[in-house]
């Protein structure tokens, strides 16, 4: 039987005439960090101090004695290399590597010795190869296209640029005689309840195994198959009876079977392969119909209205993104609702521990393939890395079930058409042929069960513009950048593959980033730690659309954060009232990689925004809306029911003025069927006066609420915001556990808990509420000891009347 020897102690790393303790896995960085070599490139403006690791060569050497095998091969393994290197054993060079998204083998028989890894900067590379191919546009001024290393490493309009190089996934030497198994793709398929295995099998032999008939058992699900090989290649075929469907989650369960492979010479083992698979169906949608074309998502026959987010790398240095840090972030995003990832294209394909939460807790993936805003030569060395890594990756991913899409890039053919990019290029290559071309070949080869897009966003074929609202997918990016989020209203896209709003990380993360600096909005680190073109400028226009824009840190912070959580509530809202004309928004973005202004609703501490509990309301099955202006221009309430239970409810409407006196009220018994939407009109009497500061409109239903004002914030005749505050110790086994009990005496608009601001190591349950006079609500307090009253209240914030409108 095969047998391995991890190679993940004992490493060194050269650092001029030192050598230091590596870590492997592990990066350049994380090895001077440790090493006290360097200070934490997430402080302060440390990022700019630590520039040149980037620019120079760095090598991992290991003494590797002769390890007494009896097998007749050894080969030197590597699952992940960062990123042009050579690598030598003994003396003897054994090969060289230009792909940090590939997996590597080398044969080392017979040889022991220094196991060396030269790796050549990735700036280095970069421009070797730029000089070959020439050059190409780029959204950013970093060589991230030259060179098939996470692009987003060289910087972007969120990130640091910390490009670094390192072994950044496991090292082994595996030992083996006669044959390995060298590649197992399965296609799953399933029909009615019966699942179907096709194991297509590459072995690789040894030259006393050439030719020798060897037997290939697989098992699943209680279906056996078996068979001879005496060659190279073949395929086994299981039928499995009675299996569960594996569903996304709140569609279903997420049951998943053992997939077993052995391969044997008679009766003695020399290799195995086991996986967990799901059997489910997925297709996308496209036929065009009399509005334009869908994209459309369905699993099991079921089409879905998307609640997705994009995710970008958890940690710029991703050798720190360990199997239980992603299924924190995972599990937070299941708990804001969503049912779907969109891994995007300037970052990497993710580790196994990624897909497989994934596949456990029922959250689809959207898979990028990994280019992003650039046009990327086609010409070699880069086509055929490209090429590998593209079959590298799609036959290591194609077992988990909650992988239902494969995505040629993210920007590029949009770029093409819209940013100048045509006539810069003159007629040099770009990517077009990857994403029409080479990749869809290569699905359509090893993983046929997968659809795949050309790009996001892509209307489907140039017959449209690559953007176009109604047809494919869409990036709406126009209203961040230069309007009010009110704007999301004016269109009804096939599918939102991108949209977003910055706000700042939560107080204790900026503290924590930026531990001396007196914080203002445009203070020295909050703009190291703001990389979006122009972003404190959009951050505060949207502000100063609805509020007076204050002077005081504290209140910008409070008031970005509304701002951020309103626009994706407006659009969401308006996009999923038009189920299924809208199949979907997928948010930019859900996660962050360091402590930075972003649009994520998950900062880069973990901490929660209070987007993440708004996405929670908004993501939630049953969605209570009031669309001021649909598209007709009339106001229309939206019961949005994404269960599979109709959802019938009493809908009571109330217009009321500043002071919370009751000017109008209706109750009315309404149904939403299952996996649909019920609009209807708002009475007449009970909309609030055109332009009227003294009048709003509240919905309820089944515990939600909806609010509808008609002016600006800054415009409205709040009053001074009256509460009274109670806090309660909660007997709890995990820790301190406070319950801060909130009455309202007047109206009260958009209230925060920020429990950060009482201790770093604080979280609250909810996030912004409104409550009207004489309301209650109960925000818990967990990791903030048990405060006083005058404590819990100094982080409490909340809508405050604007000294115009007084």
């Amino acid at each position: 039987m095969k047998d391995t020897t991890p190679l993940d102690q004992g490493w060194s790393l050269h650092h001029g005439e030192d050598r230091l303790p590596a870590a492997v896995p592990g990066c350049v960085h994380t090895d001077l960090l440790n090493a006290g070599l360097i200070p934490d490139p997430f402080l302060d403006a440390n990022e700019l101090d630590v520039a040149w690791v980037g620019h120079r060569d760095w090598t991992y050497t290991l003494d590797l004695p002769a390890h007494g095998s009896r097998h007749e091969r050894t080969d030197l393994v590597f699952d992940g290399l960062d990123t042009a290197a050579t690598i030598t054993l003994g003396g003897t060079e054994l090969g060289s590597t230009r792909n940090m998204h590939r997996r590597y083998r080398f044969d080392a028989t017979g040889l022991a010795g220094e196991l060396e890894v030269r790796f050549t900067s990735a700036y280095t590379e970069a421009e070797r190869v730029r000089a070959l191919v020439g050059g190409r546009p780029n959204v950013y001024p970093e060589p991230f296209q030259y060179i098939r290393k996470m692009a987003s490493s060289f910087g972007w309009d969120w990130g640091p640029t910390l490009p670094g190089a390192g072994i950044w996934k496991p090292a082994r030497l595996e030992h083996w005689s006669t044959a390995r198994i060298a590649e197992v793709r399965p296609l799953v398929t399933v029909d009615g309840s019966t699942g179907r295995v096709e194991l297509h099998l590459t072995l690789e032999r040894t030259e006393s195994g050439a030719g020798r008939p060897l037997t290939v058992r697989a098992s699943v699900a209680g279906a056996h198959a078996e068979a001879v090989l005496d060659g190279d290649t073949g395929v086994l075929t299981l039928e499995a009876a009675d299996v569960a469907l594996w569903w996304p989650r709140g569609y279903g369960d997420q049951p998943r079977y053992e997939l077993d492979l052995t391969l044997a010479d008679g009766d003695a083992p020399l290799d195995g392969w086991n996986r967990l698979i799901g059997f489910r169906t997925v297709e996308l949608h496209r036929t065009a119909d009399e509005t334009g074309t869908p994209f459309t998502l369905a699993v099991n026959g079921e089409p879905l209205f998307v609640r997705g987010a994009n995710w970008i790398p958890d940690d710029t240095l991703i050798t720190r993104v360990t199997p239980d840090r992603y299924r924190t972030r995972l599990q937070q995003a299941a708990d804001a609702n969503l049912d779907l990832i969109r891994v995007w294209g300037g970052g990497i394909y993710e580790q196994e521990a990624f897909y497989e939460t994934c596949d456990e807790l029922g959250l689809l993936v959207w898979q990028d393939f990994l280019f992003a805003c650039s046009a990327y030569p086609e010409e070699q060395p880069l086509r055929g890395e490209i090429e590998a890594e593209a079959r590298d990756n799609v036959v290591r991913l194609m077992p988990h079930p909650s992988l239902v899409l494969w995505n040629g890039n993210n920007e590029n053919l949009w770029g093409f058409r819209d940013w100048g990019w045509e006539e810069e290029l003159r007629g040099d290559s770009w990517g077009e042929g990857y994403y029409l071309g080479v990749l869809p070949r290569i699905v359509a080869e090893l993983d046929p069960t997968r659809p795949y897009a050309a790009g996001s966003p892509w209307s489907g074929s140039w017959d449209h513009h690559p953007n176009d609202v109604d047809h494919g997918t869409h990036h709406s990016w126009e209203v961040w950048n230069r309007q009010d989020f009110a704007e999301y209203r004016d269109s009804v896209p096939r599918f939102v593959a991108e949209f977003g709003w910055q706000a700042p990380p939560a107080y204790a993360t900026i503290r924590r980033a930026l531990p001396t600096e007196a914080l203002a909005a445009d203070s020295p680190g909050m703009l190291h730690h703001q990389k979006a073109e122009d972003g404190n400028g959009k951050l505060d226009r949207g502000v100063a659309r609805h509020f007076e824009l204050p002077a005081d840190f504290n209140r910008w912070h409070y008031l970005t954060q509304v701002v951020q959580a309103r626009a994706i509530a407006t659009g969401i809202e308006h996009w999923r009232s038009h189920w299924p004309h809208c199949a979907g928004t997928v948010v930019w973005q859900i996660n962050d990689c360091w402590p930075v202004s972003s649009w994520a609703a998950i900062d880069g501490d973990g901490r929660l925004k209070p987007l993440h509990h708004e996405l929670r309301r908004l993501y939630a099955d049953r969605l209570l809306t009031l669309q001021p202006a649909d598209r007709d221009g009339a106001p229309r309430i939206a019961l949005v029911n994404q269960a599979a239970e109709a959802w019938s409810t009493t809908l009571r409407l109330r217009r009321l003025d500043a002071d919370g006196r009751l000017l109008a009220e209706s109750a009315v018994q309404v149904t939403a069927g299952p996996r649909a939407v019920h609009r209807l009109p708002v009475p007449a009497e009970l909309l609030p006066g055109e332009g009227s500061a003294k009048e709003y409109l509240v919905a309820d239903a089944d515990g939600l609420r909806a609010v509808h004002f008609p002016v600006a914030d800054k415009a409205f005749a709040y009053p001074k915001p009256e509460f009274e505050l109670a806090v309660e110790a909660v007997e709890d086994t995990a820790g301190a556990v406070v319950d801060v009990v909130v009455t309202a005496r007047t109206l009260v608009r958009d209230l925060l808990l920020q429990a950060d601001r009482i201790d770093p190591a604080a979280s609250a349950d909810r996030g912004l509420i409104t409550l009207l006079p004489g309301e209650r609500t109960t925000v818990r307090v967990r990791g903030a000891g048990v405060p006083t009253a005058e404590q819990v209240r100094e982080a409490v914030f909340c809508v405050e009347p604007a000294r115009t409108a007084l």
